[in-house]
């Protein structure tokens, strides 16, 4: 059975005192799932979540990484880095990523392969734009993203991978893929994979789906097939939202 997945973003929000209360609410919340639970903060929150997480099943994520151990790289943070406090997960190719950084998926290859080597997992997003979508190119998009990403990995590396479709479209916008549109998707990235590593590799990967995802839609999206999760954004600031959308399984 594919391992399930509720996996929090907080994006570029609340400063450490009240990120450690969140945490600490998210933490004692009535969370009852099956699901690995992810919270995945600022980096200055890493170090102190780690020592707040300890006797707890909630795993620590990043939001990026560098594609390198060290060196002269002003203002970036390195896998090495994030292991020694703690973090197990770490987002590759955020869609705001590509948009506002203009990271592509060949540069993100590089960034998923640290990862694997140092023994993290990384949560490799995909996704294509209102455009894109409206032109009828999204297949080709998501499966270039794929491509281009994570198919120089061996069978073992890209199942130690999350792949997570957000539809860029989606994202923070209160619009939601149905639960038809995101399980359409989630079908055809398992069946690209297939057709590259087999059905043995594509049907035990985990794929979430992120893009406004909140309570009362978790429960219908999770239902579907080939969706083993989510990537939860602006609902992830929120404990009771959290909990709630975690015990959607």
């Amino acid at each position: 059975m594919r391992q399930k997945f509720v996996a929090g973003n907080w994006k570029m929000n609340l400063d450490l005192d009240d990120g450690k209360d969140l945490l600490i609410e998210i933490i004692n919340s009535s969370i009852d799932s099956t699901a690995q639970i992810i919270v995945i903060p600022p980096y200055i929150h890493l170090s102190k979540f780690n020592q707040l997480l300890t006797s707890s099943n909630i795993a620590l994520g990043a939001q990026n990484c560098h594609q390198q151990d060290s060196g002269a790289f002003t203002g970036e943070i390195s896998v090495p880095m994030l292991k020694s406090v703690g973090v197990e997960y770490v987002v590759l190719g955020h869609s705001e990523r590509r948009n506002y950084y203009f990271e592509d998926s060949i540069s993100l290859s590089f960034k998923v392969q640290q990862v694997l080597d140092h023994g993290l997992r990384p949560i490799y997003c995909c996704g294509e734009t209102l455009d894109q979508r409206q032109e009828g190119l999204h297949f080709d998009e998501i499966r270039t993203q794929l491509k281009e990403g994570l198919f120089k990995l061996n069978e073992m590396e890209l199942l130690n991978c999350v792949i997570a479709y957000e539809p860029v479209w989606a994202i923070g916008t209160g619009v939601t893929a149905s639960p038809e549109q995101a399980q359409e998707v989630h079908s055809f990235i398992r069946k690209t994979i297939a057709s590259v590593y087999g059905d043995m590799v594509a049907d035990n990967i985990s794929i979430l789906y992120g893009g406004s995802v909140k309570p009362d839609n978790a429960k219908e999206l999770f239902n579907c097939p080939d969706i083993d999760g989510g990537l939860i954004g602006g609902a992830a600031l929120n404990a009771d939202s959290f909990a709630a959308i975690a015990n959607s399984f």
